[in-house]
């Protein structure tokens, strides 16, 4: 686990925010697990809400119940008890999306705001591929779906999943936001920006790079698809991800069974172990996906 101690700052009267680390790793979003599933078990009164993120944690408090001096202090002692190796397992689930690629309808977005990107002269998929010193768009979307990625938190707009590649630091596909905000973003597009994946669980306003859509809803606020009955968001902190590059025929195909109601995603119950991983990473990754894809 990560040594480095947390960071501590208030947010207003009502918030305390701890940052685990600057950068995102696999160790410190469980240090922040742990130091989270140790506050709330501690039911302290006076805290509201306790907010998991990708690399730190946010607790929401009320200042006439419990003071933020004494929260503060309470929180600090639970960081040995957030060290316990229990913490670095998870019970989770490995999830497959599949993925158009270079699809017809974010193309046609990102050429409407080309003026707003980094390099007017490339697609979004272009200049990722040539900043990560990759020889092209294929070469880049292998990388892109080569490993899995695990959901680090799920928000900013309903249902949005962040993600981080489980690939070592050297490998991490890397690519900045656009240089402004675009105004439309398709719904279930894949999104990056620095390391982090995402996808756009409905359309609107967005600043990532643009390298696909699923034809998977990942947001249901009706919950009409079986798969989204018990929640109209799909994604869980903790879920692992696979994508499974798809042609057009297979994208029409399974809107289809999405329009049906009888599309859900491959999806296989996984209890994930830090340590296990860290040990052999290549090995782990693999034994994941025999785990999917179980026949």
């Amino acid at each position: 686990m990560l040594s480095q101690p947390i960071r501590y700052t208030f947010g207003g009267d009502e918030q305390l925010f701890a940052e685990i680390s600057e950068s995102m790793s696999l160790p410190a979003f469980f240090k922040s697990l742990g130091m989270v599933q140790a506050i709330e078990a501690q039911r302290i009164d006076g805290i509201l809400d306790v907010c998991l993120a990708n690399a730190s944690f946010q607790v929401r408090f009320n200042p006439d119940v419990i003071h933020p001096d004494i929260l503060l202090a309470k929180v600090k002692a639970l960081e040995s008890m957030a060290q316990d190796h229990s913490k670095q397992r998870l019970d989770t689930r490995i999830v497959e999306i599949p993925v158009l690629y270079n699809d017809p309808w974010t193309h046609e977005t990102l050429m409407r705001f080309r003026d707003r990107h980094q390099d007017p002269n490339s697609t979004d998929l272009e200049y990722a591929a040539r900043i990560n010193g990759l020889k092209d768009v294929q070469a880049f979307i292998d990388a892109h779906c080569g490993s899995p990625w695990f959901v680090s938190m799920v928000g900013f707009v309903a249902g949005l999943p962040f993600m981080f590649q489980m690939v070592e630091q050297a490998k991490q596909l890397e690519v900045p936001k656009y240089l402004s905000p675009r105004t439309d973003t398709p719904k279930q597009t894949l999104g990056h920006g620095g390391c982090f994946g995402c996808i756009y669980s409905a359309r609107g306003a967005g600043g990532y790079q643009m390298f696909g859509v699923t034809p998977a809803p990942i947001y249901d606020p009706q919950q009409t698809l079986s798969y989204l009955k018990d929640s109209m968001v799909f994604f869980r902190t903790g879920d692992i991800v696979q994508f499974n590059p798809i042609d057009r025929a297979e994208y029409d195909r399974i809107l289809e069974e999405v329009e049906n109601g009888t599309f859900a995603p491959k999806t296989q119950a996984f209890t994930f172990d830090l340590q296990d991983y860290q040990a052999d990473p290549e090995q782990y990754k693999k034994t994941m996906m025999e785990v999917l894809y179980v026949d």
